[in-house]
């Protein structure tokens, strides 16, 4: 993953912590 850098990793951050709200939001959910 280093070889990725500038807004390729800010890319893939947001789309893990998208990812966990949705997580989340399911586990409070159910």
């Amino acid at each position: 993953m280093s070889h990725v850098a500038g807004t390729g990793s800010s890319f893939t951050l947001l789309v893990v912590l998208f990812i966990l709200l949705i997580i989340v939001g399911s586990a409070y959910t159910f």
